[in-house]
């Protein structure tokens, strides 16, 4: 892969982050590539509760699965990838990668944006694999309980192994313009084009660590550039906020910066928060490709919204891919009132208790109830014990919820609400929308999974 330069006269290779997950700002991939030059565009649309209802909409519909979101914006800048030739990277496939290429295919084509190669990489989806798994004695144990999957097979509704970032890499080396991934690491998003662009070497474990890192600034969108920022007060123009960019070298140093003109703040304050984010161990951030030590990093910050990123190092990755899988665990539902002055807390408090009194004498059993009073007590279990500032709320919220293994017994619990506005304490409001209605709950089980159990498949397409 030759060392050369991906803009006229370009010794870097300048990602863009345009989304953080799937809802973030429509505007922002199209700001990126319209505002100014970038070689690539990387898009994260996927949490773990992500791919659980992904995989709910692809059981209804199995053209479905994916983030269609993300067809809308590369549709969109189809003509821009074709005439600018930077690359679009994104796992926004989720459990449906194969039909989310053919929606740009399609899409594309309708723009009159011909020429452009979309590449599906798949392999991640482990759900019609577990039964063999698990007669070969991959047992997919919960990483924390140790409990084997084997004891919730019947409820998982998921299950993705987490890929890195070599498949990506070898779509690009394919010639791919657009690559499109289910279950992929937020870094590997990053990694991949830099170890195409430079011809990095898989096991050379502190550019695989740089690239990781790269990626991790880059994953959360706006973060890293001034959004959810604890010196929030500092960071100008928050409605035109810009998405970070990293600019790296071949040596894996990079510099976090944005478009010129847009909001937001790059300083090293917001690259230290992000850093900081989801991490775990700094010394021993484990990804497909390499264990990222992020103590090593060093941040400069060199002003006008550019922080140097230098001084990474990393270790050889581990033998296991990580697995996120999603399993039914029953059912929850959740309601609110409102009570007004006077003894607006002690009201909702007496109406919680008489709800509770109710749902007991209909023999309704929950695994969980909780009453909150919003406003009173909703962060703090002991807040609300002063009588002078109970008595100084003009109004409080009630928020009931429950959650059970019993479907019916949530839906009576939704029966049971409304009734409190007449037969409860005065002055009440804030009831709307009907009974609330029994949504299910998807419950988390991570798990690991040997290297040589999953393997990753790139198919190109052409528009």
């Amino acid at each position: 892969m030759p060392d050369a330069p991906a803009r006229d006269g370009a010794t870097t290779l300048r990602i863009a982050s345009g989304q953080g997950f799937w809802g973030d700002l429509q505007r922002a991939p199209i700001d990126q590539a319209r505002l100014g030059p970038i070689d690539v565009l990387v898009m994260d649309y996927l949490a773990e509760v992500t791919m659980s209802i992904l995989q709910k909409q692809k059981l209804r519909d199995p053209s479905m699965g994916y983030a269609r979101d993300f067809v809308e914006v590369v549709t969109e800048l189809a003509p821009d990838i074709r005439e600018k030739g930077f690359k679009v990277i994104s796992n926004a496939g989720g459990v449906n990668p194969v039909a989310c290429a053919h929606a740009i295919v399609e899409g594309a084509r309708q723009r009159g944006a011909t020429g452009l190669k979309v590449a599906v990489v798949t392999g991640d989806d482990l759900l019609d694999r577990l039964d063999d798994l698990l007669a070969r004695g991959v047992e997919l144990k919960h990483m924390e309980t140790g409990q084997p999957l084997a004891e919730v097979r019947d409820q998982i509704v998921s299950a993705n192994a987490y890929l890195g970032a070599q498949p990506i890499a070898q779509a690009l080396a394919e010639g791919a313009d657009v690559v499109v991934t289910g279950r992929t690491t937020d870094t590997g998003l990053t990694l991949a084009p830099l170890v195409h662009r430079f011809g990095w070497d898989w096991a050379d474990w502190d550019k695989m660590a740089a690239g990781t890192v790269a990626g991790h600034i880059l994953e959360c969108g706006a973060q890293s550039s001034g959004g959810n920022f604890t010196d929030w007060r500092d960071v100008p123009d928050m409605a035109g906020i810009g998405f970070p960019i990293a600019e790296v070298s071949a040596d894996g140093s990079f510099v976090v910066t944005k478009h010129d003109g847009t909001g937001g703040l790059v300083s090293r304050g917001t690259v230290a928060e992000q850093l900081l984010y989801e991490i775990g161990d700094p010394t021993d951030y484990i990804t497909p490709d390499v264990v990222a030590d992020f103590t090593s990093i060093r941040l400069d910050d060199q002003g006008g919204d550019r922080v140097r990123v230098s001084g990474i190092r990393g270790t050889e990755d581990t033998e296991f891919l990580k697995v996120s899988a999603a399993y039914a665990d029953g059912w929850k539902a959740t309601s609110t009132l409102v009570y007004a002055w006077p003894e607006a807390a002690a009201k909702a408090r007496a109406a919680a208790q008489i709800l509770q009194d109710r749902l007991e004498a209909l023999g309704l059993t929950f695994d969980e109830v909780r009453a909150e009073i919003i406003g009173l007590n909703a962060l703090s279990e002991v807040a609300g014990a002063d009588p002078l500032r109970e008595a100084d709320l003009d109004e409080v919220q009630l928020r009931v919820s429950v959650r059970s293994q019993d479907k019916a017994a949530v839906e009576q619990f939704g029966r049971e609400i409304a009734p409190l506005i007449l037969t409860g304490p005065s002055a009440v409001t804030g009831f709307a929308g009907g009974r609330p209605r029994p949504s299910e709950v998807v419950a988390y089980w991570p798990a690991l999974i040997p290297k040589s159990e999953v393997r990753a498949e790139v198919r190109v397409l052409e528009v």
